[in-house]
Formats: structure tokens, sequence, C-alpha cells
């Protein structure tokens, strides 16, 4: 007789605390993990691990399925590999909330900063929403092979609020401003798990254009990290050019001080080269050691980059001289 549904047998065990790995059994009963130790009762099924790591499902941060997970059950390829949650709405971008009118406008952005082709997203994305919450219902109208949530995109909040200015980057008016903190409250209520947004260079459209957020003004940013403190809850996502010359954590510092929550934005370099790096995570060592939480995003493996003077990344973006 079996003790348990599912045994997995001799793993390395890493269980997400942070200790030490250790070389163990792990039982499942009714897809709950019923123990951990070595030598269990037999189960149902038993899988051999010997030699491979056991771990919990990895959650995703950083991913770009918003318009995938309208039309596709199985989020491939992360859900492939051990990634069990995945969150959506990075970088500002994303397609709710969304009036018809613009919906060439997020598809543009989505396909420049992403490279999803305008032809797929259009082909596939049924627009069944206006608003954030709607788009969450579709969501939980729909099964998946993973959990998955999501930001309030900023960029296309940005839109909705304020229309082709929004879109051409000019400054948000005290109206605007509380337009869409409100839009960010409702969207928190509904579920989401905070907000995203960008200001770097490297986000432009498949038209050229940069990033509706590029030009957000800090007060701008820091209203909406009060509607995330108001609300007690959510998650600050920002992706800033903080390795420019001139610019430093500062600023990521004070919105996660406005918010009261926890800040998590893209740590990456470019030209300025790694001088940069002593500095930047000085500055977040100190914040945390304030109890001002931030957290760099960083890539668990090497990546390429195609750069070229037409494409999304321009080798001289960090220069004076293209910047004007």
């Amino acid at each position: 007789m079996s003790d348990y549904d599912l045994v997995i047998r001799s793993g390395t065990v890493l269980d997400g605390s942070g200790g030490e790995a250790q070389q163990a059994d792990v039982a499942v009963n009714g897809g709950v993990i019923a123990a951990v130790g070595r030598d269990l009762g037999p189960g149902r099924e038993e899988i051999d691990a010997q030699d491979m790591l056991v771990t919990p499902g990895f959650v995703d941060v950083h991913t770009h399925y918003d318009g995938h997970v309208t039309w596709e059950n199985r989020l491939r390829p992360s859900s492939c590999h051990g990634v069990t949650t995945a969150i959506m709405g990075n970088c500002g971008v994303g397609f709710a909330p969304c009036r018809e009118q613009d919906h060439d406008t997020l598809i543009r952005l989505m396909d420049g900063v992403e490279d999803i082709p305008f032809p797929v997203l259009a082909e596939g994305l049924p627009w069944t929403w206006e608003s954030f919450p709607e788009y969450l219902d579709v969501l939980a109208g729909r099964d998946y092979d993973m959990d998955v949530g999501g930001y309030l995109p900023h960029a296309a909040l940005r839109v909705y609020v304020m229309g082709a200015r929004g879109a051409r980057r000019e400054p948000a008016t005290a109206d605007d401003i509380e337009r869409m903190c409100a839009l960010l409250e409702e969207a928190l209520d509904a579920g989401a798990m905070g907000i995203g947004t960008s200001r770097t260079l490297f986000h432009r459209a498949s038209d050229g254009s940069p990033i509706p957020t590029l030009d957000a003004t800090n007060d701008e940013l820091l209203a909406l990290a009060r509607t995330l403190r108001k609300a007690g809850k959510g998650v600050f996502q920002i992706v800033e050019d903080v390795h420019l010359p001139g610019k430093d954590v500062s600023v990521l510092r004070q919105l996660a001080e406005a918010s009261g929550r926890p800040l998590t934005f893209s740590m990456g370099t470019g030209n300025s080269g790694p001088q940069i790096w002593p500095q930047l995570l000085q500055g977040l060592e100190d914040a945390n050691a304030a109890g001002v939480t931030i957290k760099g995003q960083v890539m668990p493996r090497a990546i390429g980059m195609m750069l070229g003077v037409e494409l999304t990344l321009n080798p001289f973006y960090t220069t004076a001289g293209y910047r004007e």
C-alpha cells in the first residue's frame, strides 16, 4: 500500500529558504507537499531524482506575456523550465486600460520594446476589455499551465488618460495625474501586482517613437508611488537609466520611500562601463539598510544583444550628441 501519491527520491533539495542543499525525498499527497526527509515511505508514483535538483517553482518577475495570455493556455517556454508564476506588465507596456482607437498604439509599443510582431498581436488580441479590471476578468476566465499576475502598465495608463498627449510624452496635468492615481487604485483593488513603468531611451515603439512614459516627471511617478502607500499593497517596477552619466539610484529611493512598498528595477549597464557598479550597489545597500526595499532584477544567464544605428538598441544612445 502506498503512503503517498508521489515521492521524488534522492534529489538535491533546495527549498527556497536560503539554507544549504540537502539530499532528501519529497512526498506529495493531494497536490500538496506532505513530507521532506530521507527514506520516506512508498508512493503510488515515484521519480528518481538522483543527481538532479528539486526546487520550488520559479517566479519569473519580468515577463511580457500580456498578449499571449489572451489566446494561449500554455505559456511556453517559461512553463517548460520550472517557472510556475509569471509577472507581466513590466516596463510599463501592456494592453489595459485601452480604448479602441489606441489599440495600434499599444501594439506598436510592444512590437518595438519586446519584438513581438505587430501582425501576431493584431491578429491574436481579442480586445474584449477596456479597463484593467476587465482585462483581469478575461484572464480569470482562462486556464493556464502556470500562475500569472500583472502590473498596471504606466504607458497604457498614460495613453488612456491623456490620449495623444500621453503618447507624445507631454507633461501630465494635475487632473491627469489625479485620474491616473484613481485608475491605479482601481487596478490594485482588482488584483494588480502594482505598477510598471519605464524611463529608458532603450524603449521605443516599432515606428521609432519613445515610450510614452520616457519623460514622465518625478512628480507624476511620486503621485503613483503614494497611491501604493495609500492602498497598502503593490510593487513599483521601473526601468530607469541609472547607469547614465549624472544619474544614480536616488530617484529610485525617493519612489520607494514615497510608496512604502518594495521597488524593483532592471539592473543593466551601457557604454558607461562597469565603473558605475560600486556606486550603484552601495546606493542599494544603503537604502535597504535604512529599511527602504529596493531590489535589482538581474538575468540568471548571459544574453546577447544586437545593436545598430537603425535599430532600437543604438550603440550611441548613451552619448550626449545622440540624446540631443
